[in-house]
C-alpha cells in the first residue's frame, strides 16, 4: 500500500500556513477542515492552507508538497488514530466515533489516489471554491524538468577567487 508523506524542500510552510506539517509525517488532504468556513474567512494563512496546504495527520500542520511513500497496515491504523483525535480535539468532531469514520474515508481515499504511482512520486493539491459554492479540489503530480534540460534559470554562479 502506499500514501502521502510530508517533504520539505525548505522552511516556507512555516511562514506561509499557521502551522507547518513536520517532515516525513503522513499527510491527507485535509479538505474537510474547510467545509463549514465561509469563503470570506479565508484570507491570509488560512487562505494558503486551503488552497494548497496538505493536513499532516499527526501535527495538524500543512504542507505544499508530499510525495508518495511505502504505508503498511500499522501506519495505516496510527494515521486513522491520528486523525480522528484531530478532528476530535481541533475541530470540535463529537466524538472518536464519528472522527474515525471521516479518518478512514479520509485515509482511504489517498491511499487509493497513490495506489497506481510510483514510490518518491511528487505531488501538490490546488482548491478553489466554484461559482456554486461547491469545494473543489484537484491533485497534480509536479514533475521533473526532462533530462538536460534547466529546471530554472541559474540566478548565481560560483567562481574561483583570483588570488
Amino acid at each position: 500500500m502506499k500514501f502521502f508523506k510530508v517533504i520539505r524542500f525548505d522552511g516556507s510552510d512555516d511562514n506561509v500556513f499557521p502551522r507547518g506539517a513536520e517532515p516525513e509525517e503522513w499527510a491527507v488532504s485535509g479538505a474537510f477542515e474547510f467545509a463549514q468556513i465561509p469563503e470570506d474567512a479565508l484570507k491570509g494563512k488560512i487562505r494558503q492552507a486551503f488552497v494548497n496546504g496538505m493536513l499532516g495527520v499527526h501535527s495538524g500542520g500543512r504542507s505544499t508538497f508530499v510525495t508518495v511513500a511505502e504505508f503498511n497496515e500499522t501506519d495505516k491504523a496510527a494515521a486513522v488514530e491520528a486523525l480522528s483525535a484531530y478532528c476530535v480535539h481541533e475541530l470540535g468532531a463529537p466524538d472518536m466515533g464519528a472522527a474515525r469514520h471521516v479518518a478512514i474515508e479520509e485515509v482511504n481515499y489517498i491511499a487509493e489516489l497513490c495506489s497506481g504511482k510510483p514510490v518518491n512520486t511528487l505531488f501538490a493539491v490546488r482548491r478553489h471554491i466554484d461559482d456554486d459554492g461547491n469545494l473543489r479540489e484537484a491533485f497534480h503530480e509536479v514533475k521533473r524538468a526532462p533530462e538536460g534540460e534547466a529546471g530554472h534559470a541559474r540566478i548565481w554562479e560560483v567562481v574561483p577567487d583570483d588570488a
